[in-house]
């Protein structure tokens, strides 16, 4: 009986915890193609173009991988602050000929921001998420 009564207060935990993950792996596949064309273009703001999946992905994340998309998140959007800061457009921005009106302390925020999305941290975070996307939605986050 008590192994009956364990098994029925179980059942709805795991149902629960399978709907946030078919929710998260829904929104990965949703988003799969879009990102891939981002991700592999050459646009300077490729990574810019992303933050919006990259938001709904981390919103939809399971909470053992929330702070690994918030550290990639937070890196895009320091950088997108950095350069909407500095009136700049993220399309055309190029670091060694920014727009005039561009200071150098903003230059420097840009430049930070940017180096940022290549530290060992950020990096980090995407192989853990990109991992995590293969491990649980047994599909890469990009085709």
């Amino acid at each position: 009986m008590r192994r009956l009564l364990a098994l029925a207060l179980a059942v709805p935990l795991v149902v629960g915890c399978g709907s946030d993950q078919d929710d998260y792996c829904g929104a990965v596949e949703d988003h799969q193609a879009e990102l891939t064309d981002i991700i592999s273009s050459t646009r300077p703001d490729a990574l810019l173009q992303a933050q919006g999946i990259f938001e709904d992905l981390r919103e939809s994340a399971p909470d053992d991988i929330a702070d690994e998309w918030q550290v990639l998140v937070g890196a895009v959007d320091g950088l997108g602050d950095a350069i909407r800061d500095a009136g700049a457009d993220p399309e055309t921005y190029d670091p060694d000929h920014p727009p005039e009106g561009v200071t150098q302390e903003q230059r420097e925020a840009i430049a930070t921001a940017s180096t940022r999305l290549a530290s060992p941290e950020v990096v980090e975070a995407l192989r853990a998420v990109d991992q995590q996307v293969r491990d649980v939605c047994h599909t890469p986050l990009t085709l």
